[in-house]
């Protein structure tokens, strides 16, 4: 992925500093889980015995969901009812930090899906939603709202789920507004006719949507994208990204065609996947992305999202888990500070990972030492190495080491595989650093007891453990160095 070190930067914190404004048909997503054994002596239609039930934000509400998860300052506006289907999605969103000032309340019923899944068959969907559109204040209430709003952000979404919401003349306002002040518009398109959306930044239609714009059918891949192209420059978007499934995305502009290849992964559940990126591109774009960066970023959230069961937002920790494997990390997104490394243990936590920390100070680096780090990371699924720094090697050891500089060192130790971060303390000894990091397992190396190692208190105080690991035979730094001495002295 281009710009590894720039997306990690937003998702540690950047897009925290970004308002993004969602524009559409919110509602609210329930399910209704059990199991089906028998036929209804009434009519021949399954009887599904109740097990549990659980609601999630849908539509425009999603997309919102999606760009609080990533860390956005996330506004929101659109219409929904005064009931319980109301009560409950507004729960959800003031949870997440979602400003819904721009939310119009109206006497017409909130939006609700209801899905009744039996054994994970989805058996029937009752829909709760009000076929006339909203009253001519009502719609005049929220564009007022809207465009006072798009003042405020770094990029908008238009969030159209064909529910009333999103009219030609709203649409218009909010894309003639943002262009004013160089702010992107990103549409998500439900219906055959994209001009409501001419002149906005992107327009995300999926295969069968852009079928129904262009007249194509969704396996007519190449005269699909060439209608596609059409609509593109007819309807004077700047780009046209379209999402395939399983073929990935594409992306139209004036600069050629980009593809994203699919991130090969288990699809459990595809609801919600076209909300996941759209709102990860509207994060990229308003932090500056570059539009490749931020198509392969959205890629990637809709792949780990089609993982889950039902509408699930994504969230900041797992894009970085996925970003940062150990094997496809260049060494600089490994080297941390403090502050740094903080975060990203605790985005490790979060996704589940096991936290493994040694220390040292790997001055000329041996086969010694990368066997340790090996071992080490047997241990758990993410090894974080402190590094004394020069100064600290110095009290140590004594003036003459180290021999290879506290940066050099660093950059050796995060090109290894096994390591998944390093930091350097300047301290004798890391124990601050392990209270702060508050590890699942320490390791150390050589002939230590658990109780003469830094640090272990705290760990296992914390319900972590500590590890020993032999040392290899004939391998150190001071041997090297006497080696290297004899040689020269010889000659």
């Amino acid at each position: 992925m281009h710009d590894v070190h720039e997306i990690l930067a937003l998702l540690e914190g950047g897009f925290g500093e970004l308002k993004v404004l969602v524009v559409g048909d919110l509602m609210l997503d329930r399910y209704i889980l059990g199991e089906v054994d028998r036929i209804s002596p009434e009519a021949p239609v399954p009887v599904l015995r109740h097990a549990h039930r659980y609601d999630r934000p849908g539509g425009a509400a999603n997309v919102a969901m999606n760009l609080a998860g990533l860390g956005c300052q996330t506004l929101l506006a659109g219409f929904w009812g005064d009931d319980t289907e109301r009560r409950e999605l507004e729960k959800f969103l003031v949870k997440a930090k979602v400003d819904t000032t721009g939310v119009v309340t109206t006497a017409q019923p909130t939006i609700s899906k209801t899905r009744i899944v039996g054994r994970q068959q989805q058996l029937l969907r009752l829909d709760i939603e009000s076929l006339q559109k909203p009253n001519a204040v009502d719609q005049q209430r929220l564009l007022a709202a809207v465009v006072e709003l798009v003042d405020k952000v770094h990029a908008v979404v238009l969030s159209d789920y064909a529910k009333g919401v999103l009219s030609t003349e709203l649409c218009s306002a909010v894309i003639r507004t943002a262009r004013a002040k160089g702010v992107p518009v990103l549409a998500d398109p439900k219906t055959p006719d994209l001009s409501k959306y001419s002149g906005a930044t992107m327009v995300c239609p999926n295969l069968n949507e852009l079928a129904a714009a262009t007249g194509f059918a969704p396996h007519e891949l190449d005269a699909l994208l060439t209608g596609g192209e059409q609509q593109r420059r007819e309807h004077e978007l700047t780009y046209l990204c379209v999402t395939m499934s399983e073929k990935g995305i594409r992306v139209l502009s004036e600069a050629g065609v980009y593809h994203s290849a699919a991130r090969a992964r288990e699809v459990f559940d595809v609801s919600g996947a076209g909300d996941t990126v759209i709102a990860t591109l509207a994060a990229g774009l308003a932090g500056g992305l570059k539009v490749e960066s931020a198509i392969e970023l959205a890629n990637l959230a809709a792949g780990i999202v089609v993982g889950k069961v039902g509408t699930v937002p994504i969230a900041q920790h797992e894009l970085i888990a996925a970003l940062t494997p150990s094997s496809g990390v260049a060494m600089a997104e490994k080297i941390l500070d403090r502050e740094a490394l903080a975060k990203r243990v605790a985005e490790w936590r979060a996704s589940g990972e096991t936290i493994v920390f040694t220390n040292g100070c790997f001055d000329l680096l041996h086969v010694g030492h990368v066997t340790l780090l090996e071992d080490c990371r047997k241990f758990g699924s993410k090894l974080v190495l402190g590094l004394n720094t020069d100064a600290s090697v110095q009290r140590l050891k004594g003036t003459s080491r180290p021999v290879v500089g506290e940066r050099e060192r660093a950059r050796v130790m995060a090109a290894l595989a096994a390591v998944d971060a390093v930091v350097l303390f300047d301290e004798d000894t890391p124990l601050e650093l392990i209270r702060a990091l508050k590890p699942n397992v320490l390791v150390k190396g050589g002939d230590y007891s658990v109780a003469t190692v830094v640090g272990h208190e705290d760990v296992i105080a914390a319900g972590g453990r500590v590890e020993i690991v032999p040392t290899v035979e004939g391998f150190s730094t001071s041997n090297i160095i006497r080696k290297l001495t004899e040689t020269t002295d010889r000659g």
